[in-house]
């Protein structure tokens, strides 16, 4: 019971196929509410928190582990070895949680049936000219920079870029509670291995299919590494959503829905 307290882990419905729904960085399981009920009647799903974000246990956070992605990937093994899930799971990811997934399937690909994964990139820092991220590096500094001087300053900044023009109002202020409500401390640490985590060599070596859904306007994954991941991805699908911003299971979820529904049929 240790690892299902202190991940929060929530399930919802004993039978069935089963999906295990991943957050992003500074947010918490509850971001998937607007995705789960239509699943609700059909499939085993599984929410946690990773360590350090939303109703996890703050006091098992290990700054050494939570540097690297991979100390996120073993928290999705562990869960569900606590769970006793052996195989055929749909791991639904968002935006770090992608990377993380892939990083997991990796390590266990006998756990996963399939991955499901909203707005995917492998590293978030353009690499000219064959890769463009997103982002400079100096930009990424300077936002960690701003989350020492002024965390909440840099929450409500955050907020809005993510939420993107589809996400004004609503998702915005969703994330930017999200984000104030995460420990500036534990916060910074996965925003480090977030932004400068550099996945691209790990792409040929994901066994397991998986559903790439991208949005057509965000400005945190651009349109080109959607279809970067795609061309890398063995067994991949991409399905591009109408939407701008990086949060389609809030701004859009019927969308997600849809091509979860799609997919898995």
């Amino acid at each position: 019971m240790q690892i299902l307290e202190r991940n929060n882990v929530k399930v919802l419905r004993e039978s069935g196929p089963v999906l295990l729904y991943a957050h992003g960085f500074g947010c918490s399981q509850d971001m998937w509410n607007l995705v789960t009920p239509a699943f609700a009647s059909t499939h085993r799903q599984v929410l946690f928190d990773y360590v350090g974000s939303g109703k996890s246990d703050r006091t098992a956070f290990d700054p050494t582990r939570y540097a690297d992605l991979k100390g996120y990937a073993q928290d999705v093994i562990e869960v569900c070895d606590a769970l006793g899930l052996k195989d055929g799971v749909t791991f639904v990811g968002h935006s770090v949680s992608c990377s993380i997934g892939i990083l997991a399937s990796i390590e266990r690909p006998d756990l996963f049936d399939r991955l499901v994964l909203l707005g995917p990139s492998p590293c978030f820092l353009n690499d000219p000219p064959a890769y463009l991220g997103g982002f400079e590096r100096e930009d990424l500094e300077g936002l960690l920079t701003l989350m020492d001087q002024n965390y909440m300053g840099w929450a409500q900044y955050l907020a809005p870029v993510v939420a993107g023009a589809a996400g004004e109002g609503a998702v915005a202020s969703t994330l930017a509670d999200s984000f104030c409500s995460t420990d500036p401390v534990v916060a910074k640490v996965f925003a480090r291995a977030t932004f400068f985590a550099d996945n691209r060599a790990d792409l040929p070596k994901v066994s397991r299919p998986s559903l790439l859904l991208q949005h057509r306007k965000d400005n945190l994954a651009p349109l080109g590494v959607g279809e970067y991941l795609h061309a890398r991805l063995p067994g991949s699908t991409l399905r591009v959503l109408d939407v701008a911003g990086h949060c389609a299971h809030l701004s859009n979820p019927a969308l997600v829905i849809d091509a979860m529904r799609d997919y898995l049929a």
